[in-house]
């Protein structure tokens, strides 16, 4: 929880100091109280006391009720704004730490994890600092104010006090020890809640398709009854302090006040009237040493959970990211264009076996290279390797002759332009999807334009409502996934890299567009590098250099009709998909 709180900048720092000072006033204030309320009751019992002089006490009394609720007023104003601002600061260092995650730590969190811990988790430490300034300050400062004013009135009734604030500190030590525990197992259960609800939104067709929403129902009860039940536990035995407290209360009141009743009955008839006094002045301020540890209480009920979440937070803040950038600028290049793998081996960091082993290739500037294997055989895995999502194992990958680890990752992104498997459209319209990102290009609206064109989607954006600035929904869902697959396509080409990676970016499309496209895209990229995965024979039988993979490994590496007589791994997949006629001809 404090390495949390190292994130308070100079601003908050200086409005918690500012709390400080008023929370001690207000204690001050709210102390003084009891000595006016003795006052008076010393004035209502003495003869010749005048009514003005009882109205100026209860004047000051009343004062330091309005001073007290005032500084109240303002403490709570400071504490949640820098509670919210707290919060801010870390969503956004959480959401920043994320975006420079690898594929590695976001797979060892989870995405709904990652969720949970920017919105539940922030939210829960945002509380206890809102509550927390409020009483956790004032709390100790009364209980030890309080205790101090009462120390030299009667041990009888310090003895009594005394034992109610320990038989109240076991009972809220024992709920905490028993609680603590079920807090960290409570936030691992909103994370599977999470889970399992964005899994059903995601799936939605398929479970429709299956009938299988009986079966989801299943899993979401099973978790979300698991998570009640926590809950429920925790709540009861928090449930406990309440009654705890009210007999701590009134037993306190009743056990001053019958103390009081025998020392007075046994005092001389010129100390009663001070006794009397004295009684008055202890119960109010056993009140406050009493409402001070409630206070304790209710931030000790909080503590537990928010100090599980942040926890989670530092987890996240801390985690040491495994994709590190370089400090290559891309500047003074000895080659433009090219990639190359040099006895690359590649394997996830928990497994065992090797994807890839040892894959060598080079390919030029202008040049167009594809990647084809049966399901599995680490062709994805490959190319991803070149725009770092993940490093390699063994061996180096090198883009224009640099290995792509010494590249700052901007730098390195700025000359790729990607294409992946599962096209992806965020919300807002087809322009904006297709000049999403920088590479420090200005990327015009006749850019957009010609990227649109090239990539066969003009026809079916100049029918959408709005054309070019047409609204695109949330992963793109009000377009077919061809149509997704075409914008993406638009968007790398409207960047105009150097290297143009394609990771099966064909799928979709039917043979007719598929092959338009592609003669379009060699025109349009003909300066460029591409890399492309497919699983189509026709989508890259006319690729300068074709690699044939088989179990990550090389099996066969050159162009079409080599292969074909070859590799017979190449020859099988081509047959399977086109006749040997069809095959001499092409």
């Amino acid at each position: 929880m404090f390495k949390l709180f190292k994130n308070f900048n100079k601003k908050d720092i200086m409005a918690i100091i500012m709390c400080l000072v008023l929370i001690v006033f207000q204690v001050w204030l709210d102390l003084r109280i009891p000595e006016y309320m003795s006052s008076i009751t010393r004035l209502v019992q003495t003869e010749g006391s005048s009514m003005n002089d009882i109205l100026l006490q209860g004047f000051y009394m009343l004062s330091c009720a309005a001073a007290s609720l005032f500084s109240a007023a303002i403490v709570g104003y400071l504490a949640s704004g820098i509670s919210a601002n707290f919060s801010m600061n870390i969503r956004s260092k959480i959401f920043n730490k994320v975006g420079n995650f690898g594929m590695q730590e976001i797979k060892s969190f989870s995405t709904s994890s990652l969720i949970t811990r920017t919105t539940n988790d922030v939210t829960q430490v945002e509380m206890l600092i809102s509550m927390g300034l409020q009483m956790l300050i004032k709390a100790p400062i009364m209980a030890v104010w309080a205790i101090l004013k009462i120390l030299n009135k009667s041990w009888q009734w310090s003895i009594l006090t005394g034992i109610f604030v320990i038989i109240l500190l076991v009972v809220i030590s024992t709920i905490m020890l028993i609680v603590i525990p079920r807090f960290e197992i409570v936030q691992k259960l909103i994370d599977k809640i999470n889970s399992v609800t964005r899994e059903n939104l995601t799936g939605i067709r398929v479970i429709r398709a299956f009938n299988a929403e009986g079966y989801q129902s299943e899993r979401f009860e099973e978790v979300n009854n698991n998570l009640t039940k926590t809950q429920l536990f925790n709540q009861r035995c928090f449930a406990l302090l309440n009654p705890v407290m009210m007999f701590i209360m009134h037993g306190l009141n009743l056990g001053i006040y019958l103390i009081g009743a025998i020392l007075i009955e046994k005092a001389m008839m010129m100390d009663k009237i001070t006794l009397f006094s004295d009684m008055v002045v202890f119960s109010s301020y056993g009140m406050q040493v009493i409402l001070s540890f409630l206070m304790l209480a209710m931030i000790f009920m909080m503590w537990p959970r928010a100090e599980v979440s942040a926890k989670r937070i530092n987890e996240v803040l801390e985690a040491e990211v495994s994709i590190k950038d370089g400090k290559y600028t891309g500047k003074n290049k000895k080659e433009v264009g090219t990639v190359e793998f040099k006895n690359v081996s590649f394997k996830y960091p928990d497994a065992d076996d090797y994807l890839l082993k040892n894959i060598s290739f080079k390919v030029n500037k202008g040049e167009t290279i594809a990647f084809i294997g049966s399901t599995g055989s680490g062709k994805s895995t490959l190319i991803n390797l070149v725009p770092r999502f993940y490093d390699v194992t063994d061996g180096e990958v090198l883009v224009d002759g640099v290995n792509v680890k010494d590249y700052q990752s901007e730098a390195l992104h700025n000359i790729i332009g990607y294409v992946p498997q599962k096209a992806f459209m965020f919300t807002g319209t087809v322009t904006s999807n297709v000049k999403y990102g920088s590479n420090g290009k200005e990327i015009t609206l006749d850019k957009v334009k010609e990227a649109i064109e090239v990539a066969q989607a003009t026809d079916f954006v100049s029918k959408m409502d709005g054309t070019y600035d047409a609204h695109i929904a949330r992963g793109g869902t009000n377009v077919s996934g061809g149509q997704k697959q075409r914008l993406s396509i638009a968007r790398a080409i409207a960047r105009d890299p150097e290297i143009y990676i394609f990771d099966d970016s064909f799928s979709a499309l039917d043979y007719k567009t598929d092959s338009v496209l592609r003669k379009e895209l060699k025109k349009y990229t003909k300066n460029a590098t591409n890399l492309i995965v497919a699983q189509r024979i026709g989508t890259i039988m006319n690729a300068d250099k074709i690699v044939v993979l088989d179990k990550g490994e090389c099996v066969g590496m050159g162009t079409h009709k080599e292969l074909l007589n070859s590799c017979d791994v190449y020859k099988e997949i081509a047959l399977s998909q086109l006749s040997k006629e069809e095959l001499e001809n092409a």
